[in-house]
Parts: structure tokens; sequence; C-alpha cells
């Protein structure tokens, strides 16, 4: 009889497991959340998009609004927005508003903040944030000078960092005291 009840029990535990674990949301490889990254590699994706931002000033600066498009993620999902507004849907789009930048702007001088923030969240991806500031120079020789504050999703793809997506703002100006 004690052998029975055994059995009986067991027979109602493993029915109540196979039960409650069918009530559990089902996760697929890709749904699975990524390991979390180890300090050294945090380390190295913070290093590798603090050089990124170095280099996408240097070569905006060096080489005017041209050097965007190598600075600009090609991939559909890319988009840009600033103060608000979408300014680029697509890589396309950011394709076509580069290439009348070209035509209208001579020069650009642009330089990141001392207060870059990188947020590492997986081996290829980043969120990088930085106030900045920028002299640019109209083909017409006209000097426009703006700063504010800029954030973007920065993705590693074939060994190269480039932002996949971007915000731009202006900083409004000062209120002058009545």
């Amino acid at each position: 009889m004690a052998g029975e009840r055994v059995r009986v029990v067991a027979a109602i535990l493993i029915t109540a497991a196979l039960a409650s674990g069918g009530c559990e949301p089902r996760r697929d490889a890709a749904d699975a959340a990524p390991a979390p990254l180890s300090p050294t590699a945090r380390s190295a994706v913070n290093d590798a998009v603090r050089q990124f931002a170095r280099d996408v000033a240097h070569d905006v600066t060096r080489e005017g609004p041209a050097a965007w498009h190598r600075h600009f993620s090609p991939s559909p999902s890319f988009f840009m927005a600033s103060d608000g507004q979408l300014v680029f849907s697509s890589a396309a789009s950011a394709a076509r508003g580069i290439d009348d930048l070209t035509r209208t702007v001579r020069s650009i001088e642009l330089r990141w903040g001392d207060d870059l923030r990188v947020d590492p969240l997986t081996p290829d991806l980043a969120v990088m944030a930085s106030s900045w500031s920028e002299l640019r120079v109209a083909a017409d020789g006209g000097r426009v000078t703006d700063r504010g504050y800029f954030t973007a999703v920065a993705e590693r793809r074939d060994g190269r960092w480039k932002l996949r997506n971007a915000h731009w703002s202006v900083a409004a100006p000062a209120l002058k005291a009545p």
C-alpha cells in the first residue's frame, strides 16, 4: 500500500511539473537576452566607440560633410532626427542629404564635448552621447556656430563602427534678462 501511495504522489508531482512547464513563455534562441558583457568586453567597446567618435569629428572637420557618408550606416534601419524632427528616414535619404550639404557647406569644424558617454550594449552595439559644437562655413562664406547635444546608437559591422541612428539637438539661445 505504501508503494502504491508513493507512485500516486510521484505521478501527481510529475504531472504538475509537466503542466506548469507548459505555462512558461517559450524562449527561442533569437528571443534570448544577450549575455551581459564582461568588464573587459565593456572596456573594449567603450574604447572602440570613443575612438570612433574621435574619428568622426576628425574626418568631418578635415573633409567636410562628405565624410558623413563613411560614418552613417548604409542599413535600411538607419534614421536621423534633429530637434524633434525626423531629418533622414533611411540611409538613402541621408546619402541625398549629405550630397546636398556638400554643395552648400564649404567646411565644418566638429568638436565633441569632454562629456562623451558610451554605454556598451553588446560587443557590436553601443549608445553614445555628447555635447557638441560646430562651426559651419557656407559656400558663400557665411559662418554659423551651433552647439547642442548628440545621441546615437553605434553599430559595428564588418569590423567598422558606424552610426545606426542619431539625434542632434541644438541648444536654445540663452534668454536675455529683462
